[in-house]
């Protein structure tokens, strides 16, 4: 029987990349939502502020993949915390009423992006978050805490490294937080797939890059994961092509400088 998925935020670069290789694996029957409707690629519409809308999409859903966001940093109060926030404890709240097994959420490096460069960083370590946008994935996380701690739900943080969106690294600090398309997709089926009596995990997404910032081999025997591609080794090849890499590496681990 074919486990049936929602994602939000499918037309976005990350959610569209996924939407596409989910709905070509045999295992899943996906629904994908974003704020505006796209018949051509099959994406319904869902505000995620509409509880209504949400408790319709979340119907005999298996897993939640939350990959919605609006990105607005000035406007903390009236966009970050009201559509992102806010419209996260909604779909935590539908999906809890419509008995989903699992929400996996679509965190980011930013959550943690004030450590500096030169240090490794795991996923128990404390919160450093480097921006509003980082602050409110911190919220999402802890969200997802809550609700399992109660009982309600396994959830489930991917803290996303560099996705660009053409399957390259382009700059010298994305090399230590790459993530490829084929290692997302593979993470985020892992993920689906982990044992149920895996209620909470934050993880970093990235790729088994040489120089990564962060500590992922652990996930290989927890979850199965085990990347593919190396940013280093794409950095290296487009220096040998000519191709111009960005030098943008700065003091801390989410590209802040003080």
């Amino acid at each position: 029987m074919k486990r049936k998925l929602l994602l939000t935020g499918a037309a976005g670069r990350i959610g569209n990349a996924l939407f596409t290789g989910l709905k070509e694996d045999s295992k899943y029957e996906v629904t994908g939502a974003d704020i505006q409707a796209d018949e051509e690629q099959g994406i319904a519409q869902l505000d995620i502020n509409d509880e209504a809308r949400l408790a319709e999409l979340t119907k005999d859903v298996d897993t939640v993949l939350h990959f919605a966001w609006i990105k607005d940093e000035d406007d903390f109060l009236g966009k970050v915390l009201q559509g992102n926030v806010a419209g996260a404890y909604k779909l935590f709240e539908a999906a809890v009423q419509n008995g989903v097994r699992r929400i996996i959420f679509a965190s980011s490096n930013h959550a943690t992006g004030y450590y500096k460069s030169d240090e490794t960083t795991g996923p128990s370590d404390p919160y450093r978050p480097d921006s509003f946008y980082g602050l409110s994935k911190c919220y999402i996380e802890l969200l997802g805490r809550l609700y399992s701690d109660q009982g309600k739900i396994s959830s489930l943080n991917i803290r996303i490294g560099n996705f660009p969106g053409d399957d390259r690294p382009h700059s010298e600090r994305a090399g230590h937080i790459w993530i490829s398309e084929r290692d997302l997709l593979q993470l985020v089926n892992c993920c689906i797939q982990a044992d149920e009596e895996l209620q909470y995990l934050n993880l970093y997404g990235t790729s088994a890059n040489s120089d990564n910032y962060y500590t992922i081999g652990y996930l290989e025997e927890l979850i199965g994961y085990k990347p593919q591609d190396d940013a280093a080794e794409l950095l290296e090849q487009a220096k040998a092509e000519g191709r111009e890499i960005r030098k943008d590496e700065t003091e801390y681990q989410g590209g802040q400088q003080e």
